[in-house]
């Protein structure tokens, strides 16, 4: 049986070597590559393209209450509402679009460069965005007033990070697949983030009046999901064929 001398020697070790991998205390390294498993192959790819629509009026968004902080009123000296439902020419934006079955068994590489969330202006920035699971998220601060940043999470470990001035960074890592974490700061309370973590390169976050594109998606039948902080999911299936592009188009009705 081991010695409790060396169990005690192993867990700061075993502790040292997850921070080493870019990972916080008690989350997995990233997943590492798996050999031999298919690959897409992107002279027969195709694409999706299209756009999520808002049926009915636009709605007026909470004007919110600065006071409290005047860092935060000073970035917004005018004053600012929240932005759950943003809609331009009848497209919805801040909608988190993603393949959500189809892919079968295809193998993609984690990407090396980190997503990067800031605090600026007393607001998340981006408001909604997604990464890959095992990709790095790089949390900032540019604001020079406290700010903490909590994840709710329910398949990935839940943290709660501290940033108690300008310039302050931390990074995390989410090892498994989740749709939607939630980010909240618990000093201003209209500060909220949502993250879609997924293992493959297949998403997008409508803009520019409910716009969105996929690309290099390989031949298949597929189910795709739009995801609104608001107004909930809606799905479709569609079906790509080689070197072939789709036009699809969801709806959320006020």
């Amino acid at each position: 049986m081991p010695s409790s001398k060396l169990r005690l020697y192993s867990l700061p070790l075993l502790s040292a070597l997850a921070l080493a991998a870019g990972c916080g205390p008690g989350e997995a390294p990233p997943p590492a590559a798996v050999p031999n498993a298919p690959r897409v192959d992107a002279a027969k790819a195709g694409g999706i393209t299209g756009r999520v629509l808002y049926e009915g009026p636009a709605p007026e968004n909470p004007v919110v209450t600065l006071d409290s902080d005047p860092a935060c009123v000073r970035a917004h000296p005018e004053g600012t509402t929240l932005d759950p439902v943003i809609v331009a020419n009848g497209g919805l934006d801040n909608v988190f679009i993603y393949i959500k079955d189809g892919l079968g068994k295809y193998h993609f590489d984690t990407p090396a460069e980190p997503v990067v969330l800031d605090q600026k202006g007393c607001r998340y920035t981006p408001h909604v965005f997604g990464l890959r699971a095992g990709q790095t998220v790089r949390i900032g601060n540019s604001d020079q007033t406290l700010h903490t940043v909590h994840a709710n999470t329910t398949a990935n470990q839940e943290f709660n990070l501290s940033y108690p001035q300008q310039g302050v960074t931390h990074t995390k890592v989410f090892t498994a697949p989740e749709v939607m974490i939630q980010f909240k700061c618990n000093v201003h309370n209209w500060m909220t983030a949502y993250a879609g973590v997924v293992n493959h390169p297949y998403f997008a976050v409508t803009t520019g009046g409910g716009g969105f594109e996929l690309k290099h998606v390989p031949a298949g039948t597929y189910t795709l999901e739009a995801w609104h902080e608001k107004l909930g999911t809606t799905t479709q299936t569609v079906t790509i064929g080689e070197k072939k592009s789709r036009a699809v188009e969801f709806k959320f009705k006020a």
